[in-house]
């Protein structure tokens, strides 16, 4: 019999929750001086977004009896953080759109794009920092540790786009850093300031882990598979730039004699279009397509696993069982 050791409070549904955030933040809070420094700010967080991050972590909060209004500022810390790392990401990628707009670079100019990241991870701290200060100690550990870890995610990427070598446990490792931890570290957070049992927010951030796995490589997935204008960026960009995702991986790893050597040629292709309809075709012909879905798939139900070994009554998780349906079967 499952014990509830978090009182029961009125939960906001996840529409009520991004509505709070937006009352509360906007690129407003960012009108300084110097212009350069925060126009490219105000450029990447005006950019709307699924908002994914900040929204688990108020969930998770109310999920074990903590007050919303407590775990605002963590929330705002945890996106100005993840936007951080995608103007920086963006920089390293050379990637000219984010989110059906211009990335901060292509706009302002790659110093520009760099200081407004240093920034940002500065405002992230301060924010972080109006949290109960009698979590703060806690919540700072985890997020330290998990921004180590994105660094040493994005570093393991880097260094895979001159491997042809890679396996899919090692991309699992870079995804899981680069990607998941921020998800499962923001709702670890939001644990805290609710003050989650350490075992409670081990589940929960197991939980955050799996659907972060889970996410990611939908993520790959739809950059291959997707619609451009759902999406938000131009599909194939991962095949174009040889990204090592879960589907090249697997499709290297499958892609036998004649098939093989046309795709090895084909990672050198210049005419692009050429290339991505290339790959394709041998990703589906070896059956990438089903085998990807496959693992979301699996890495879903055990995020839902994790969820369910929670000790809070069942009818509290079902916000966050939504939630995550919806991440699973987005399109965009």
């Amino acid at each position: 019999m499952e014990v509830n050791d978090h009182p029961l409070i009125m939960q906001h549904s996840a529409e009520e929750l991004f509505s709070l955030y937006e009352q509360k933040f906007s690129i407003k809070d960012f009108d300084f001086e110097p212009v350069g420094l925060y126009e490219p700010v105000k450029h990447i967080m005006s950019i709307p977004g699924k908002r994914i991050r900040p929204t688990l972590l108020m969930m998770s909060c109310e999920l074990f009896g903590g007050k919303v209004e407590d775990a605002l500022e963590a929330a705002f810390a945890m996106e100005i953080f993840h936007n951080f790392t995608l103007v920086h990401d963006d920089i390293m990628d050379k990637a000219d759109i984010r989110r059906g707009k211009p990335t901060v670079h292509k706009v302002y100019g790659i110093n520009a794009g760099i200081l407004a990241g240093d920034v940002m991870l500065s405002y992230a701290y301060k924010y972080l920092c109006k949290m109960p200060t009698r979590y703060l100690a806690e919540a700072l550990e985890v997020f330290n540790q998990t921004s180590i870890e994105i660094y040493e995610g994005q570093q393991l990427d880097v260094d895979f786009e001159t491997r042809m070598d890679v396996t899919v446990e090692e991309y699992l490792k870079m995804i899981k850093f680069k990607t998941s931890v921020l998800l499962a570290g923001s709702m670890q957070i939001g644990a805290i300031i609710a003050n989650a049992s350490k075992a409670d927010q081990l589940k929960i951030y197991q939980f955050g882990l799996d659907l972060g796995l889970s996410f990611q490589i939908k993520d790959d997935f739809l950059d291959t598979f997707g619609e451009g204008a759902k999406v938000g960026k131009r599909i194939g960009g991962d095949i174009l730039n040889n990204k090592k995702t879960f589907l090249l991986i697997n499709t290297l790893l499958a892609a036998q004699g004649e098939d093989k050597t046309h795709l090895l040629q084909l990672l050198d292709e210049t005419e692009e279009q050429k290339k991505i309809d290339g790959v394709v075709a041998i990703m589906r012909k070896y059956g990438i397509v089903e085998s990807t879905c496959d693992k979301i798939e699996e890495l879903y139900t055990s995020s839902l696993g994790h969820l369910e070994s929670i000790s809070v009554d069942n009818t509290q998780k079902e916000i966050l069982r939504v939630m995550a349906e919806k991440v699973h079967n987005r399109d965009y």
